[in-house]
């Protein structure tokens, strides 16, 4: 690390992970010239911050999923199911298929807005290269309302291709069943 702001592009910061030697190295003076150039960057990085962004994200979802609960009174943990399997995406889908509910994972994976998934069926992600397999697997579970897991390629609202996981759990309450899919990306 240059000890001159002059010489520095970016001011890079990670400091939850120093022990006292690396705490020592960055705290010797740092050369405060009059005219200080301004930093084309600053970047913080606490790995910490990124696990409390997902945890608020997942009480954000189990809070709407909760209100969901209630009033189709599913008989399932849902904050053990979400805690236990990793997930981008959260569709809700009722027993014709169609979509009810989608968290804003849904949008930032695929690109569309909530209101455009809404009243679909997921078949509207799906394109030329997705496995008929895959869907055969997909409609014969779900007709079974048993848990599964399956991998498929959707489309993104540009089109795009990205290989999707989905874990899908029955919600079976009174009088009716959901389907709930988790859903994440994955590496081709």
């Amino acid at each position: 690390m240059s000890n001159n702001l002059l010489d520095m592009m970016c001011l890079d910061i990670y400091l939850s992970g120093f022990g006292q030697k690396e705490h020592k190295k960055i705290n010797e003076p740092i050369v405060n010239p009059r005219n200080i150039p301004p930093l084309m960057c600053w970047e913080f990085f606490y790995p910490s911050h990124l696990l409390r962004i997902k945890k608020l994200k997942m009480e954000k979802d189990i809070g709407a999923l909760r209100v969901l609960a209630k009033e189709f009174r599913w008989e399932l943990d849902l904050h053990d199911i979400l805690s236990r399997n990793p997930y981008d995406a959260l569709v809700i889908t009722q027993s014709d298929k169609k979509i009810l509910w989608v968290n804003d994972g849904f949008s930032e994976m695929t690109g569309y807005a909530k209101s455009e998934a809404i009243k679909q069926t997921p078949t509207f992600l799906q394109g030329e290269l997705t496995s008929e397999k895959a869907k055969i697997k997909i409609k014969n579970q779900v007709s079974q309302q048993i848990p599964f897991k399956e991998e498929l390629i959707n489309y993104r609202k540009d089109k795009t291709t990205y290989k999707c996981e989905i874990n899908v759990f029955p919600l079976k309450g009174k009088n009716c069943v959901h389907f709930l899919a988790l859903e994440r990306e994955i590496s081709y």
